[in-house]
């Protein structure tokens, strides 16, 4: 039903007809006419964050959690350019995110206004989509359309730039139903043709892997059971991106880990030797293929993605399948129960016989301490003591965020939140935010490192004010860990700027905040600090002193391929002696 109210009704109307229940914002001038009428209802819950970065990066985590977009609302000039890290962000990793960004008046744009920039022109290459919307007319169409873009095809970001007149001005609102439908039309439905050519490559493949990402996690839950019952049919092993991890369950037979840079050496071994690769909701990115030329030699592929641009982007495939991953895994194993459900299982028991080989160099194997906690200890400790709670886990972006992802393990999606493609530090401190805005009475905790959680460690002030119980858990080696060992293993050892000297007393830090803060130093205390921070029901910063120069391993080297990775000295030896050709 059509009726007339201002812009700035209009937005807050659109937000209620789309389902929306949380914006994650901080006002300004250019953007008042719209907290006005925030104001005057209690349907949408404005959460207001520190910086507006932290609010791309709240609804970002909001978004992942749940499956819904997140929403974000910020003012004109630096109000959107602090925004555009976490577009970008989304935009890299497919998180479906509406941002709305106020502008100075129609009459004023182009005069270098106050707080006056081109947003439209600076996003548009971090968004999928962007709006100028000049008529206040047109607002609800483009706000509706906005969320069908966000939400549609490939997820990601989107911008709706409204100058300040617009959202004055009265016009005519009309529903989401009523809204011109866009030319975009992603296609779901995978080809006949591809469809059986992908059946066939599973009846005669002698050493597959299924190479899953988050894509099959955006797609729904109905994704997720269909990889399932894929890999149970099947018996192939499974593998996965960063970004996919839960979509599998950890515990799941055939789970070998998370593959690429930083992935389990049977993962990547797998991936170099087998016969055919089935990438599911993947994208093939350089963390994950190494050395573009020997990637996987000897393999037949089949790309399921339902963005176009994806497929033989990076790496021919044989099979290109574009469609929604629940759709196409829906014909394949449709198809392929019609066809006999064949496979070579006299091959498939060797091929696990020998990923059974590789399982048993134990790649995460570590040399431990009595005297100083090691990140792998902490994150044992930490997953050994939690994960029978409702948990959410973000990270921000470093050697403990790769820690994180080998040492802690899934059984459900949407439970691991971390910034994958663009690796934006600081992401994580407002994306646990998010998170427990999103599930209040689960336990969500944020991995950190102590230079990542100060890029946007005024975001706990938002925890505090919304009694938000968020758990910040700082793997705090006083180094930019990543970056350090970087320097030690490809740059001579030398170490520019990769240390600080001036870090802040992070349990002071926590208490002016307002929320509880907590140090451990000694491995024998950890188990009984992790049960104090998770008692309380408060924010918390644990600050957990590590080993200052401890290496993230397995490691593939840049430039080197699946078989040519760095091990740690206590998993080197058996690496050796399995002949797996590895740089030591």
């Amino acid at each position: 039903m059509s009726r007339e109210m201002t812009g700035a009704q209009i937005v807050v109307q659109a937000l209620k007809d789309q389902g929306v229940d949380t914006v994650f914002g901080y006002p300004g001038g250019a953007v008042l006419p719209i907290y006005d009428e925030l104001f005057k209802q209690n349907d949408i819950r404005h959460i207001l964050v520190r910086h507006e970065q932290g609010a791309t990066h709240a609804a970002e985590g909001y978004a992942r959690s749940t499956g819904k977009p997140g929403v974000v609302l910020v003012t004109s000039g630096p109000g959107a350019t602090n925004a555009v890290t976490g577009m970008a962000d989304a935009l890299l990793d497919s998180i479906p995110m509406i941002v709305l960004t106020g502008q100075v008046p129609t009459f004023l744009i182009g005069s270098d206004a106050f707080q006056e920039a081109d947003t439209i022109g600076i996003t548009r290459p971090c968004t999928k989509h962007n709006w100028l919307v000049k008529e206040t007319d047109q607002l609800s169409d483009v706000l509706h359309q906005a969320f069908f873009v966000a939400t549609n095809g490939r997820p990601g970001p989107v911008l709706i730039d409204i100058p300040k007149d617009v959202q004055f001005a009265t016009g005519t609102y009309r529903g989401p139903e009523d809204a011109p439908a866009l030319p975009y039309r992603p296609r779901t439905e995978g080809d006949a043709d591809m469809i059986e050519a992908a059946v066939e490559m599973i009846e005669t493949a002698e050493r597959p892997i299924l190479y899953t990402g988050g894509g099959v996690i955006n797609s729904g839950d109905e994704a997720t059971r269909l990889l399932r019952e894929l890999a149970e049919a099947t018996g192939f092993p499974v593998t996965s991106t960063l970004m996919g991890l839960g979509a599998y369950p950890a515990s799941g037979e055939a789970w070998l880990g998370m593959l690429g840079m930083h992935g389990m050496y049977e993962a990547n071994m797998a991936m170099h030797d087998c016969d055919a690769m089935f990438c599911i909701g993947a994208r093939f990115d350089d963390r994950i293929t190494g050395r573009l030329d020997a990637f996987s030699p000897g393999s037949k592929k089949v790309h399921i993605d339902i963005d176009p641009s994806s497929i033989n982007k990076n790496v021919m495939v044989d099979v290109p399948i574009i469609g929604d991953v629940a759709c196409v895994l829906a014909a394949i194993l449709e198809r392929w129960k019609a066809r006999g459900s064949k496979l070579k299982r006299d091959r498939l028991t060797g091929w696990w016989t020998q990923i059974d080989a590789w399982r048993a160099i134990k790649c995460l194997t570590y040399k431990g301490s009595e005297t100083v906690i090691k990140p792998q200890y902490a994150l044992e400790r930490l997953e050994a003591l939690t994960r029978d709670h409702d948990r959410y886990i973000t990270t921000e972006v470093g050697q403990h965020q790769m820690w994180a992802a080998q040492f802690l393990h899934f059984q459900e999606p949407k439970r691991w939140m971390t910034s994958g493609g663009l690796g934006t530090m600081g992401y994580g401190v407002p994306a646990s935010v998010g998170v427990q805005i999103a599930h209040p009475d689960a336990l969500v905790i944020n991995v950190a490192g102590e230079a990542s959680f100060m890029m946007t460690m005024q975001e706990l002030s938002t925890a505090v004010q919304y009694r938000a119980p968020v758990k910040q858990f700082i793997l705090n080696n006083e180094r930019l860990g990543m970056v350090r060992q970087w320097q030690q293993l490809l740059h001579g050892e030398r170490y520019s700027h990769t240390y600080s000297e001036a870090l802040p007393d992070f349990v002071k830090m926590a208490e002016a905040f307002g929320a509880k803060g907590i140090r451990c130093e000694n491995p024998a205390d950890l188990d009984e600090a992790i049960r104090e921070m998770l008692a309380y029901d408060g924010p918390v910063i644990f600050d957990c002193m590590v080993e200052k120069h401890e290496n993230c391993f397995p490691m593939i080297p840049s430039g080197k391929a699946h078989n040519e990775m760095l091990l740690g000295e206590a998993s080197t030896e058996g690496a050796i002696d399995a002949g797996g050709g590895m740089l030591v």
